[in-house]
């Protein structure tokens, strides 16, 4: 079965869920979570958080109900049970809107911090600007 570490982004509490193998298609592809959703036409960060709220029973199944429209991998069609069950022992523990909106929330904390610095850059390069080439005024 071919790897797919190679072409993981980390960066979500999901990424282990998402990137979890279903199995071989019937090439001998691999296919993970994330193709298998996106097979199907679900938003897979969306399905993931959505799964993570639900309670375990409800999880399996609505999992379950996803997984059985998918074909493409013969042993999801086999063993569709304990696949579902493995895929969400990967699901992280806390909420899943809220462990999303952490890290949506962390990348407008970085940029609010970098304002203020960039401003002060920017007045520096400004002033440096003016001191070496000079203005006479005339906007030449």
């Amino acid at each position: 079965m071919t790897r797919m570490d190679g072409y993981r982004q980390s960066g979500t509490p999901f990424d282990t869920f998402l990137y979890a193998s279903v199995g071989e298609d019937r090439n001998g592809n691999a296919v993970t979570v994330l193709s298998t959703l996106a097979r199907l036409g679900v938003d897979p960060w969306s399905e993931a958080a959505d799964l993570s709220d639900l309670t375990r029973d409800d999880a399996r199944t609505r999992l379950g109900a996803l997984l059985t429209r998918f074909s493409d991998v013969p042993a999801l069609v086999r063993e569709h049970g304990p696949i579902t069950a493995r895929l969400l022992d990967l699901l992280p523990k806390t909420s899943g809107r809220q462990a999303v909106q952490a890290t949506v929330l962390s990348v407008p904390a970085i940029a609010s911090r970098m304002g203020p610095i960039l401003a002060v850059l920017m007045i520096v390069f400004w002033l440096v600007q003016t001191f070496f080439l000079g203005s006479d005024g005339s906007g030449n």
